[in-house]
């Protein structure tokens, strides 16, 4: 049975430790969660399971050692000048294995004896599905809502929600035993959020992925490897996002409890401690041979149970920085508006809308990849400028934006 592990592993970034004494095993058809701050090594562990980071300490398995594994990291730009199907190549490991194959076949003319790693490549090459991409790929496209001409452009001309498209169709292209996704949620619209939980739930390889998205969790993964904060050790949990949840709330109350309950303990015995040894003090020069003898006793009794109290550690706290501060009087209840407005971005036109945001609103904006969301909020932000139409920011209004949580 295929699998992929990591046995007692170690890892370093500079002096910094991420990740320590992890042990993990990675199964068929396994869909595993991997949550933690931001920070914490949840992307280190992606990497060390795919091989690119080699730990300090302990093992990375494979089994067998010709298991195929996809790291798909989230990428916006994608590399160089490369178009949208060279992207989809080298995300799904096409690329590589044909680049490989290619070389070992010019070799293979001036040295026969690489005929068994030439046959391996070109196993590795068509099982990887370099044989029919190019077939596939124009299909992959179409189904995740770009148009059939994309192939030929460049990855950065594309807007955001069109470049998580474009990383949404190397997944359904992609063919690996293990598929290792970083954030696949990010800039997806619904559809595309849609289409990614079918492909997580029909696929055949395992699935381990890094996402803050409590919903996808809750809906595609069987397991929940937490990165602690404070120990850089992993916990498992079974079930999705809910569950983990409630069972670390749990447990962090058993964790306070025990704590409180070895505390107390300990405090106790010190005091009867202290109490037996001020009677045996005050007691050895009245007593008789045998009433000493009892008082050593009872000291040496409550020394031996306070040395086999277990310490038992307060739950890891993270530090918090709280601030009070007074509410100022606002001079008006308007933050931003947007009068009649049009925003030009290249070919792309989007207007006249007419927005106002007020004082403690909560507002979403929604709608498909490449319909104008961004636009709109750099619009708002005065990122971009309006060819028509007014922007009227309120009084004391700070305006912020946030490119991605």
């Amino acid at each position: 049975m295929q699998s992929l592990s990591l046995v007692n592993v170690t890892k370093h970034l500079g002096p910094t430790l991420v990740v320590d004494r992890v042990s993990l095993v990675v199964r068929a058809r396994a869909r595993i969660g991997i949550v933690g701050p931001n920070g914490i090594g949840k992307t280190t562990l992606l990497r060390l399971l795919a091989g690119l980071e080699r730990p300090d300490e302990g093992r990375v398995v494979r089994s067998p050692a010709s298991l195929r594994i996809g790291y798909l990291p989230q990428e916006t730009e994608g590399k160089g000048a490369e178009t949208v199907f060279d992207h989809l190549a080298r995300r799904t490991g096409v690329a590589q294995a044909g680049a490989e194959l290619d070389a070992l076949t010019a070799a293979l003319e001036r040295d026969p004896r690489l005929a068994e790693r030439h046959g391996d490549a070109l196993e590795r090459f068509l099982a990887l599905g370099g044989h029919d991409l190019a077939a596939r790929a124009g299909a992959a496209c179409s189904e995740v809502g770009l148009e059939a001409d994309v192939l030929k452009r460049p990855l950065r001309s594309l807007s955001g929600g069109q470049a998580a498209r474009a990383a949404l169709a190397a997944l359904l292209l992609a063919r690996f035993d293990v598929l290792l996704l970083d954030e696949p949620t990010n800039d997806l619209d619904f559809a595309g959020l849609e289409r990614l939980e079918r492909f997580v739930a029909e696929t055949d390889a395992a699935v381990v992925v890094v996402s803050h998205d409590r919903a996808f969790l809750d809906r595609t993964v069987r397991r929940i490897v937490e990165v602690e904060e404070g120990t850089r050790r992993a916990r498992e949990y079974a079930g999705g996002w809910s569950e983990y949840e409630a069972e670390r709330d749990r447990a962090r109350a058993r964790a306070y409890d025990a704590h409180r309950r070895a505390t107390e303990e300990r405090v106790r015995l010190q005091a009867r401690l202290h109490d037996r040894r001020t009677e045996a003090r005050a007691g050895g020069g009245q007593a008789n041979r045998r009433g000493t003898h009892a008082l050593a006793s009872k000291v040496r009794a409550v020394e031996r149970r306070l040395e086999r109290l277990d310490d038992v550690e307060k739950p890891w706290e993270p530090w918090r920085l709280e601030l009070a501060l007074a509410p100022a009087r606002r001079t008006g209840d308007v933050v931003v508006r947007l009068e009649d407005a049009v925003v030009e971005r290249g070919e792309f036109r989007l207007g006249p809308l007419s927005i106002e945001v007020g004082w403690g609103d909560r507002v979403a904006v929604v709608g498909p990849n490449g319909s104008g969301k961004t636009t709109v909020l750099e619009a708002l932000t005065g990122r971009l400028p309006l060819a028509s139409g007014r922007r009227v920011v309120g009084p004391q209004a700070v305006l912020g934006e946030v490119d991605q949580l």
